[in-house]
């Protein structure tokens, strides 16, 4: 199974709540978490929240 990790550096600019919402939220101090886990449906999407985030902070592991 897939997993997200948000890595110290997180500007908030909540892109990959955007992106996809299932997996990522931003939190009250306006960086982001993972609160969701990775599913087939989310998968792409998740993918993408990846590529996109400007300061490089996410990462997805996993099979």
């Amino acid at each position: 199974m897939k997993e997200a990790v948000i890595k110290d550096g997180c500007i908030g600019c909540g892109l990959c709540e955007g992106i996809c919402p299932e997996v990522f939220r931003m939190t009250d101090c306006n960086v982001a978490e993972v609160y969701g886990g990775i599913t087939p449906e989310n998968e792409e999407s998740a993918s993408e929240a990846e590529s996109s985030c400007p300061v490089g902070v996410i990462s997805i592991s996993g099979n």
